[in-house]
C-alpha cells in the first residue's frame, strides 16, 4: 500500500484563502463587460445607465439614421433650397414650410417623397406670425407685445378659447397637401417666467401641454406624425424631436428624455447653427448618445448646412 502524504493543516489554509479571492474577484467583474460590443450603453442626466431592457439588443430598436434637410426657416445663413432638395435628398427628413408667402413649396411634397424622404411640414404652435394668412384669425388669442426675437411673431396669451381650432384647419390643409410629419414649434413658451412676466400671457403650463397634445391628437387622427421641438418633457407620446444646438449651448436639453426616444426607435434629430467644426461637433454628439442620432450643421465657413448620415 502506498503511503500518501497529507497536506499539512497551513496549506489547506493558504489553499482555501487563494479560493475565496479568485470568487470574489469572479463576483466583482464589471457587468458592462459582458454587454456586446454593438450595444451602446446609455446614459440619462444623472448618470444611471438606461436598463438594457430599454435598450434591447443591437439596432432593431433604434431608428434609422437619416439625413436632414430644412426649407423652412434659416438662422444665420440660407436654408436648404427646394432645388437642391429635389436633387440630392434622399432617405431624408425634409423640413418644410408649407405656409410661406413666396411660391408653393407644397406642389413638390409627393416629387420630394419619390426619393424615399419624409416631409415634416412646420407649424409654430406656441406663437402666431403675422406673415400668415390666418393671423388676424389668430390675433384675438395672442399677446400684443412683438416677440423681441424674431420679428412680426407674437406668444399665444391663451390655449382655451379658440386658437386650437384654427391650428386643426392647418392640420387639415397640411393633410391636403400630404405632409407625413407635422413639426411643432415654440411649444415650450408656457414654461418660461421670464417670458410670462415680460409678454403677460395667461396660458398655464398645464393648458400648454393639453393644447399641445390636443393638435399631436388631431395631427395623428389624420395619419400624420407628431414632431417635438426642443423639449419632449411631457410629450413622451410624439414621434419624435428636434432639438436646436448652438456653437456656444451644446446638449442643454434633458438628455434623459432624448435617450428613452432613441431607445424606443424614434427620430431625434440635432440642428446645431453656426459652426466652424462641424465634424467634431457631430463626434461628440455620437459619444454623449449614439451613432443613430440625426445630423444636421449650419457651417459658417461655407455659409450653408452641412447634411450628415448620407
Amino acid at each position: 500500500m502506498t503511503k500518501q502524504r497529507l497536506i499539512s493543516p497551513r496549506l489547506i489554509t493558504l489553499l482555501l484563502s487563494a479560493l475565496l479571492v479568485l470568487q470574489l474577484s469572479a463576483c466583482s467583474e464589471p457587468m458592462n463587460q459582458h454587454v456586446p460590443i454593438s450595444q451602446p450603453q446609455s446614459h440619462n442626466s444623472n448618470n444611471t445607465s438606461i436598463p438594457s431592457s430599454d435598450v434591447s439588443n443591437g439596432s432593431q430598436n433604434f431608428p434609422q439614421r437619416r439625413p436632414v434637410y430644412n426649407q423652412a426657416y434659416q438662422e444665420n445663413y440660407d436654408a436648404d433650397s427646394l432645388k437642391y432638395i429635389l436633387k440630392t435628398a434622399r432617405n431624408a427628413y425634409v423640413l418644410i414650410d408649407p405656409f410661406q408667402l413666396k411660391g408653393d413649396v407644397t406642389r413638390s411634397i409627393q416629387t420630394i417623397q419619390v426619393n424615399s424622404n419624409e416631409v415634416g411640414c412646420y407649424i409654430s404652435a406656441g406663437t402666431g406670425e403675422n406673415w400668415r394668412s390666418d393671423f388676424q384669425l389668430m390675433r384675438p388669442y395672442l399677446v400684443k407685445k412683438q416677440w423681441g426675437e424674431w420679428q412680426g411673431e407674437y406668444f399665444v396669451h391663451s390655449t382655451t378659447t379658440g386658437i386650437l381650432n384654427i391650428m386643426q384647419k392647418r392640420v387639415d390643409k397640411m393633410k391636403t397637401w400630404g405632409c407625413d410629419w407635422v413639426e411643432f414649434d415654440n411649444m415650450d413658451w408656457a414654461s418660461d417666467d421670464d417670458y410670462r412676466e415680460d409678454y403677460g400671457f395667461v396660458v398655464t403650463l398645464q393648458e400648454s401641454i393639453d393644447y399641445m397634445q390636443s393638435l399631436c391628437a388631431y395631427v395623428k387622427q389624420n395619419g400624420m406624425k407628431c414632431m417635438a421641438k426642443n423639449t419632449v418633457d411631457h410629450y413622451a407620446n410624439f414621434d419624435g424631436v428636434l432639438y436646436e444646438s448652438y456653437d456656444n449651448e451644446k446638449n442643454w436639453w434633458g438628455q434623459g428624455g432624448t435617450e428613452q426616444f432613441l431607445a424606443a426607435g424614434k427620430l431625434v434629430i440635432i440642428n446645431h447653427y453656426n459652426e466652424s467644426q462641424c465634424d467634431r461637433v457631430y463626434a461628440d454628439y455620437k459619444r454623449i448618445y449614439n451613432d443613430q442620432i440625426s445630423f444636421i450643421c449650419e457651417d459658417k465657413n461655407k455659409y450653408l448646412y452641412r447634411h450628415y448620415n448620407q
